[in-house]
């Protein structure tokens, strides 16, 4: 398989398992300046833009508000997973 094909096919993989989160509660972290953002995952495209509803917004680690709907831009996003999964792993490290 060519390496181009072989792109394509895992980054198709991976975005088949993101999709399969649409409706779930996920956690997302920015690049800077601290800002997670915790709602539910309404939408990813192929560059890895996320648009999420019942938005809240987290500023250092406290809660500052609820946003609503929200679109990411993939350039902006250092991690994401399922907010499930980072709670249990906030409430190891304490």
């Amino acid at each position: 398989m060519k390496t181009s094909h072989k792109k394509n096919f895992l980054l198709s993989s991976y975005l088949q398992g993101v999709n399969a989160g649409v409706g779930t509660e996920v956690f997302i972290r920015l690049k800077w300046a601290q800002t997670e953002y915790k709602g539910t995952l309404e939408s990813i495209d192929s560059y890895m833009n996320v648009l999420l509803r019942d938005t809240q917004e987290f500023l250092e680690g406290k809660p500052s508000g609820a946003l609503g709907l929200v679109l990411i831009r993939c350039n902006n996003i250092l991690y994401m997973g399922s907010a499930d999964a980072v709670e249990m792993t906030e409430m190891e490290y304490k």
